[in-house]
């Protein structure tokens, strides 16, 4: 990992759909998954985490909660004001908008912790196709690894472990 980490691989526990592997080189690490599963065939709302190559293409950090340390991948701090568009026909779906705004988005700075490290994946970003899938981020855990919306999440400790060797070469593969 002394050159970065080229590609990350996540399957789903067996048994478990809803908590995975993650597999960075020699190390194991638990995750959480999506309440869908793993899915061939995402959709807004299903819950399912796309089956998948991903490119890391920046992060977000809570500068109150998680010290981001150092990166390769662009790290912007989270302010009270952003948000994600979830809506599949607002011109800014699946992309950061600026709070108070008008139509249904997911807000970052969350109570719950969730985002206080948050690496936004490029699942439909280039091209964005409505309904496909918005705010697919890899993302902090809950406690026991509960399902996320779709997202792949890891402890805290994980992700200040894996952090400072991420970059926009990084890809998160989702297989089976």
């Amino acid at each position: 990992m002394r050159n970065g980490i080229s590609t990350i691989v996540v399957r789903a526990k067996p048994g478990d759909p809803t908590k995975g592997l993650m597999q960075v080189g020699g190390l194991v690490f638990p995750c959480a998954l999506g309440r869908g599963g793993i899915t061939a065939s995402k959709r807004e709302g299903d819950g399912g985490t796309p089956l998948a190559s991903m490119r890391l293409l920046s992060g977000y950090f809570r500068r109150d909660q998680f010290v981001a340390g150092q990166s390769r991948l662009p790290m912007s701090p989270i302010g009270a004001d952003l948000g994600w568009c979830e809506v599949p026909d607002d011109r800014n779906y699946n992309r950061p908008v600026k709070i108070p705004y008008g139509a249904s988005h997911e807000r970052m700075k969350r109570d719950d912790n969730l985002y206080d490290a948050c690496l936004v994946l490029d699942w439909n970003i280039r091209p964005r196709r409505r309904g496909r899938g918005s705010a697919i981020f890899f993302h902090l855990a809950r406690p026991g690894f509960t399902p996320t919306q779709g997202c792949v999440a890891v402890t805290a400790q994980v992700m200040a472990r894996l952090l400072p060797q991420l970059s926009r070469r990084t890809v998160l593969k989702v297989v089976r």
